[in-house]
């Protein structure tokens, strides 16, 4: 198993923590998620039974932990929204954090995309992030995702077409574009 481990840690660590970072936009997080999928993959190695590739394997994993964190994140907002009086205290609450320095791509055009991103659905974000970023073909993100191909088609489609008029937007709440 030690040997397992090290190899999938060797082979697959740099997508598995550029998928999370991807996700989430928080490096000290996507640690700690990136810590609780390999518990998950220690606790679940015995059931691997490759019938899709270790990287599919992982990154479904991955997907998983990121889905419970939002879900916990959810519930969390929702006891601090009913705890707050927001028409006192909203605008003392806002969040003016930037995207992490590692994220920061060099590109602008990269810069606009991954911005543009935050508009998409989180079904349109995994398919973008899994197909345009992780490299990953339409099989292993539908192996992924646990959708059929023609899923994975149709929601590539309208999370791109999502992003197109999110970047052909001037500046009214969109992504800005230079000229």
């Amino acid at each position: 198993m030690k040997t397992f481990f090290d190899e999938l840690y060797e082979n697959y660590h740099h997508d598995l923590f550029q998928y999370l970072i991807y996700m989430v936009k928080d490096r000290d997080l996507v640690e700690d998620l990136v810590q609780d999928v390999y518990i998950k993959v220690l606790k679940s190695y015995q059931s691997f039974d490759g019938r899709s590739t270790e990287k599919t394997w992982l990154l479904s994993i991955a997907r998983h932990v990121a889905i419970d964190y939002f879900r916990k994140q959810k519930r969390k907002r929702n006891r601090i929204m009913g705890f707050f009086d927001w028409n006192e205290k909203g605008e003392q609450l806002k969040d003016h954090s930037s995207l992490p320095d590692e994220i920061a791509v060099q590109n602008d055009e990269m810069k606009q995309v991954y911005k543009a991103l935050d508009n998409c659905t989180l079904d349109q974000r995994n398919v973008i992030i899994f197909r345009f970023i992780q490299g990953m073909s339409i099989q292993e993100t539908a192996e992924i995702l646990n959708w059929s191909e023609s899923k994975v088609k149709t929601t590539q489609h309208r999370g791109m077409k999502s992003l197109k008029e999110m970047m052909d937007k001037p500046m009214e709440g969109g992504v800005q574009r230079e000229a």
